[in-house]
């Protein structure tokens, strides 16, 4: 049986570290109800998220660990937010196009395009047109040539297209974001040894996010910094 609520309900995937976690906790701190999820027990720890956030362990290319997501929405009887967040550079060190293989491929396509498909999809029944909102994580590499980040930018160009594409098909409002360089664990993964400290925290780029859910525009493909 639902758990019906007043409280805003948000789901965030990858929200026990950068974006994810900030975004987490602000939305927390201003009254939703979050359900997010992470691979490591101990984040989920550290985080030491209030009560109004329901966190889970597990990846999101599982699709046990999906349905575990999908229960917990049910159970709260609606959702009007949905963040993909979690996301993957892929093998590192990164590497130019020619040198990757089929599995480099499936692996960053499983997290950051086929998950977030996927889980989009089962979540449909809770997404409510007019009301409820995709917020898809993409990167200026989804629309610039950087090399060794050719894997990792053409799954964001993906991730952004099946975004919108499920704002065509549904008319729930959906925004694919681009949030900058970030001060973050997965942007020093890219850079291995280089000084990221002049990069913003993430932290900066979440009142942006948020003013773009208030004035809500149409649906599209956005950077954070316009708002």
């Amino acid at each position: 049986m639902t758990t019906k609520t007043q409280a805003r309900v948000a789901l965030v995937t990858g929200g026990t570290a950068g974006l994810g976690l900030a975004l987490t906790r602000a939305l927390a701190a201003d009254g939703w109800h979050v359900i997010t999820n992470g691979r490591h027990e101990g984040r989920i720890k550290e985080a030491d998220f209030p009560d109004n956030v329901r966190a889970l362990v597990g990846d999101v290319t599982d699709d046990v660990h999906r349905g575990a997501l999908v229960n917990a929405v049910w159970e709260r009887g609606r959702l009007d937010l949905l963040v993909h967040n979690a996301s993957t550079l892929g093998p590192l060190p990164m590497r130019p196009l020619g040198e990757a293989t089929i599995a480099d491929l499936q692996e960053v396509w499983r997290t950051n395009i086929g998950a977030p498909l996927l889980l989009t999809g089962e979540l449909l029944p809770w997404l409510r047109a007019g009301e409820s909102t995709i917020l898809s994580i993409s990167s200026d590499a989804a629309v610039n040539h950087y090399e060794t980040w050719g894997l990792y930018g053409a799954s964001k160009a993906a991730l952004d297209h099946v975004t919108l594409t499920f704002a065509a098909e549904t008319g729930v409002t959906a925004y694919a974001v681009d949030p900058g360089d970030m001060r973050t664990q997965m942007h020093q993964d890219a850079f291995p040894g280089e000084d990221i400290s002049d990069r913003p925290l993430p932290e900066t780029v979440v009142p942006h996010l948020l003013r773009l859910l208030e004035r809500r525009p149409q649906s599209g493909r956005y950077r954070a910094g316009d708002f």
